[in-house]
């Protein structure tokens, strides 16, 4: 199986972060799923293989990616039962497409399979129900939390990846997981440049305990789903470089987009509560680069081990069968 010819499905795929990720690492993505209106017409404009609008909770929806025949299916089901800004019940409804999203890979038995989400999900009931369908269905698995600064990303975020590969034993990718993370994090500074024109910017705090204002010259804080101007009431915390009154603004919608590493040629469109949901939701792209790269990797040494293993078996049984001949 050539990595530049792996059939790649992305379900939950908001607008196409992990997508872009795969690509850009050569993966070849058939076709992308997702049931929140806004987030598929953005992922329309920037891709040329289709999406669907579907519910990923029905049977018709595992019978449907299972005749697009895929090697790897990724994706990241709806984290807000499991985030800290969320209600952190795992009983509330949304937690179930974790359960989906497992049931389909099960059903469709691709090679591989990326399951991406918040790091509190490890401590949920549903993330062990999802790993005993994976385990049942025969996938070795590898769960790494990520630091996306140390992944080519200049942020601060935090996230959980789940990696099967069909009859495979645990943790196959965690040393290609370790060996390729950055030795220190990516700044805004060390990917942008000073291409904002600001050096401190303002991102609004969950609650006035966290400071609001930080340098482009530490990576940005995690990339939330809203963007506020900044109050007029904000009182300033002790961990703020410079005063909020000191040439601070929040960053655009744009330039968040930038921070999730999305290319300036991405395009955006709909209301701005939405794109700003939508950035904020997505996986970050150089985030899902770096995984689909560690993949890639460990099949590149994979089939080079195996073909190794068949040189020295013909090597062996050439020794043999020439002194067999020189015996006769």
């Amino acid at each position: 199986m050539d990595n530049l010819k792996i059939r790649t499905v992305d379900l939950f795929s908001g607008c196409g972060g992990m997508s872009l990720g795969f690509q850009n690492a050569g993966f070849e993505i058939l076709a992308a799923f997702d049931n929140w209106k806004p987030a598929v017409e953005v992922y329309k404009e920037n891709f040329e293989h289709p999406i669907y609008d579907f519910d990923l909770s029905t049977t018709k929806s595992k019978e449907f990616i299972n005749q697009l025949k895929p090697n790897l299916i990724i994706g990241g089901p709806p984290c807000q039962d499991f985030s800290s800004a969320g209600k952190r019940d795992d009983t509330l409804g949304r937690a179930d497409l974790t359960i989906s999203y497992a049931e389909i890979v099960s059903f469709v038995k691709p090679q591989f399979f990326v399951m991406e989400n918040v790091e509190r999900i490890k401590k949920s009931g549903v993330l062990r129900q999802a790993i005993e369908i994976f385990k049942e269905a025969g996938y070795g698995l590898t769960m790494e939390v990520l630091d996306a600064s140390l992944c080519g990303v200049p942020q601060a975020r935090k996230r959980f990846f789940l990696v099967g590969k069909l009859n495979e034993n645990d943790n196959f990718l965690t040393p290609y997981f370790s060996k390729n993370l950055s030795k220190k994090p990516m700044t805004v500074f060390d990917y942008l440049g000073n291409s904002l024109d600001t050096e401190y910017y303002y991102r609004h705090p969950r609650s006035y305990k966290r400071r609001g204002v930080f340098s482009i010259h530490e990576p940005s804080a995690t990339i939330r789903g809203v963007n506020r101007p900044i109050p007029a009431g904000y009182p300033g915390h002790s961990g703020d470089p410079v005063d909020v009154s000191d040439n601070v603004r929040p960053l655009t919608t744009i330039e968040r987009s930038y921070i999730q590493t999305f290319p300036k040629t991405f395009k955006f469109n709909g209301t701005k509560t939405n794109v700003e949901q939508i950035i904020g939701n997505a996986v970050p792209v150089k985030l899902g680069e770096y995984v689909a790269r560690c993949i890639s990797e460990f099949i590149v040494d994979k089939k080079e081990n195996k073909h190794r293993r068949i040189g020295q078996l013909t090597m062996t049984f050439e020794r043999e069968s020439a002194k067999a001949q020189h015996a006769i």
